[in-house]
């Protein structure tokens, strides 16, 4: 869970994210982990607060577009750096296809849940944005996974979210879909009502609890 200076560590990431001083953002993560943080909490209480914090400055003008693909793309830059690191040695021979709802331009909330997943044992098969919810579908045919992950960052996809919802009961009845993302801040219990017989995950803390669960399970 959060603890008391990962506020700090936020701000000054969030900061440098701004400035797009890429080296230095790199050096604040390194600087948290040193501090005994584990690789959840860095994800969680740092980069994601701090990208956060970035679309709704985004959102409200304060800074412009290239501003927020740049913060974007130095964050998604130092999980690839870590990648490496956080993967697990044990395998438990299980996969989760991580994907984005069609026409989403954020995927590094996608990223982060498979990276929890590797950190865990599975096989992650993350696909990012840019799939069309047939060529989705297809793949997940030929993977057969055990899980299927999906992020939604802007409620202005929502519909979209849905129909791709209505394709996965017609095409995996049995398959457990999970979600999360920023646009579930956004919304009221009547309209998360709407999604059905998924689970739903705030943050990555919930959702690695969740991962350990299935693992006693295997």
């Amino acid at each position: 869970m959060k603890d008391g200076n990962s506020g700090n560590f936020s701000e000054e990431f969030l900061e440098n994210l701004l400035l797009g001083n890429r080296h230095q953002c790199s050096e604040i993560a390194k600087k948290y982990l040193a501090q005994s943080h584990t690789y959840p909490e860095l994800y969680e209480d740092v980069i994601r607060v701090s990208l956060y914090e970035v679309g709704r400055l985004w959102e409200i003008n304060k800074i412009s577009v290239a501003t927020e693909h740049l913060a974007t793309a130095i964050s998604e830059g130092i999980l690839n750096e870590l990648f490496s690191q956080i993967v697990s040695n044990k395998r438990i021979n299980r996969k989760v296809v991580v994907a984005c709802v069609e026409n989403e331009m954020h995927q590094v909330g996608a990223k982060m849940v498979a990276d929890t997943f590797e950190m865990q044992g599975w096989d992650s098969y993350f696909l990012g944005t840019g799939i069309p919810a047939a060529e989705l579908v297809r793949y997940i045919h030929e993977t057969n996974p055990d899980l299927i992950a999906i992020s939604l960052s802007i409620y202005l996809h929502f519909t979209n979210f849905l129909k791709l919802l209505e394709k996965f009961s017609v095409e995996f009845p049995d398959l457990q879909i999970i979600a999360g993302g920023q646009a579930f801040r956004h919304m009221t219990p009547e309209i998360t009502a709407r999604v059905g017989n998924i689970l739903l995950f705030p943050d990555l803390y919930l959702l690695e609890k969740y991962i350990q669960f299935l693992n006693s399970k295997n």
